[in-house]
């Protein structure tokens, strides 16, 4: 147990390191919500590297964080705000973006309709396919 925990706690520190970089990119706000003046935490978009990368890190609030790793809790009518992030020059906000919408459009004709609209680049496309919102990191 102590070697798991020791290995948690080394990745948090791994991925605190980025805590400078994610907030000047994210200008203070979720990056998928557009959250202000909230708590933000890093998420990793899966799949998780092996070593914290940046470009797979999104800062995001705590209703989104939340949603993300409790499938069963997610409120649809939150999620509206991928309108916007679908469309977002950050590739993993895209991805988790869709990967929501795909989740959603099951319950959410609003969501579907999104889904038809967008055109994703084949790299992201394929990052997309390689996990789902419902797995486990």
């Amino acid at each position: 147990m102590a070697k798991g925990y020791d290995n948690y706690h080394a990745r948090l520190s791994d991925l605190n390191l980025l805590g400078k970089d994610l907030t000047r990119r994210a200008k203070s706000c979720c990056e998928l919500c557009e959250a202000s003046g909230v708590k933000l935490t890093i998420y990793e978009v899966p799949p998780v590297p092996v070593e914290p990368e940046l470009d797979q890190c999104l800062l995001l609030c705590q209703t989104c964080y939340e949603q993300l790793n409790r499938p069963k809790s997610i409120q649809a009518d939150h999620w509206r705000c991928l309108t916007k992030t679908m469309w977002s020059t950050l590739p993993a906000a895209q991805v988790i973006a869709i990967r929501m919408l795909k989740f959603l459009a099951v319950q959410a004709d609003w969501a579907a309709e999104l889904l038809e609209q967008v055109y994703l680049e084949p790299e992201i496309a394929e990052q997309v396919d390689q996990a789902s919102i419902n797995e486990k990191k």
